[in-house]
């Protein structure tokens, strides 16, 4: 039995492509899935690791969301890769497909550059840790807790319980009021007749006390650092003092601070002045002004 011509070429064409080419295309198949074997091996092994040495949830949890971006953005440069590769070795040619995926990966820039922004700009907060579940942070004028932090946009709670979701692309400036430590820093105004040296000593003395009491030492970093007079107001003189607390305490300690202050002011006489106003009746051409004293 004979075979035509062109069978026979196209038998010898065959083999030679599977001698060549096609054991190049099964070990680019078998390369890829080994790498994308290693590089999930190798995820898994490190986000292992950050789980056992990061000490909160949130930590944790932006790991693990790192560790996802990273092994995407893996897979998905291997596996265009090796298509790439596979395809030059068929026989196909790569400079079409690759100007038109130039162009429709620009036309899809275009329509999709803010979401691209935005997932870029969240991958860097991630990484950096400038923002935390848990943080009170004022973000893009809001202010807020932290309840989530995703690749796209952080979502806050501010404190009538509003919720804001925050697109990460807008986030130009983080002011985070609870990063470590905080302090809360009091601007105690008193009347021009007190001792500002007396005042200062009783500000310190109420800072001990309160440091003391066994429901707010834990949440004292350390003692009240007295800054001394910071102004002169139109009706009071200003003495500024801070104290340094654990992350998120300081309103709490600052709200009883302000409760013994004015407490202990009454108690020793010591006068919190308010706005007033001294009219002075010259002498001049205006008529007189006639003031009732009683019924």
């Amino acid at each position: 039995m004979t075979r035509e011509p062109w069978l026979t070429q196209l038998m010898d064409r065959s083999i030679q492509w599977g001698i060549g080419s096609g054991i190049r295309v099964v070990l680019i198949c078998l390369g890829m899935i080994l790498l994308l074997a290693v590089v999930k091996q190798a995820l898994a092994r490190v986000r292992r690791l950050l789980e056992g040495a990061l000490p909160t949830p949130a930590q944790r949890q932006r790991a693990e969301t790192l560790t996802h971006v990273l092994r995407d953005v893996a897979r998905v440069f291997i596996i265009a890769v090796g298509v790439m590769m596979m395809l030059s070795e068929i026989g196909i040619d790569l400079k079409p497909l690759l100007a038109a995926a130039g162009l429709g990966g620009l036309a899809i820039g275009f329509g999709a550059q803010s979401l691209v922004k935005d997932v870029i700009s969240g991958f860097f907060i991630l990484l950096e840790d400038s923002i935390a579940v848990g943080d009170v942070v004022e973000i893009a004028g809001v202010s807020g807790l932290v309840e989530e932090v995703k690749l796209r946009s952080i979502r806050l709670r501010d404190v009538s319980g509003s919720v804001h979701v925050i697109p990460n692309g807008i986030v130009d400036r983080v002011k985070n009021m609870t990063k470590g430590f905080s302090f809360y820093v009091f601007d105690v105004g008193v009347a021009y007749k007190e001792d500002v040296d007396r005042v200062m000593a009783v500000l310190v003395d109420i800072a001990e006390e309160l440091r003391a009491d066994p429901l707010y030492a834990e949440d004292i970093l350390e003692p009240l650092e007295m800054l001394g007079v910071d102004r002169f107001d139109e009706s009071a003189v200003i003495i500024r003092c801070r104290i340094k607390t654990m992350p998120i305490k300081q309103w709490r300690v600052g709200r009883e601070m302000n409760r013994r202050i004015k407490k202990t002011f009454d108690a020793k006489g010591i006068e919190i002045p308010f706005p007033h106003r001294t009219l002075y009746w010259g002498e001049g051409q205006a008529p007189p002004a006639a003031v009732q004293t009683g019924a």
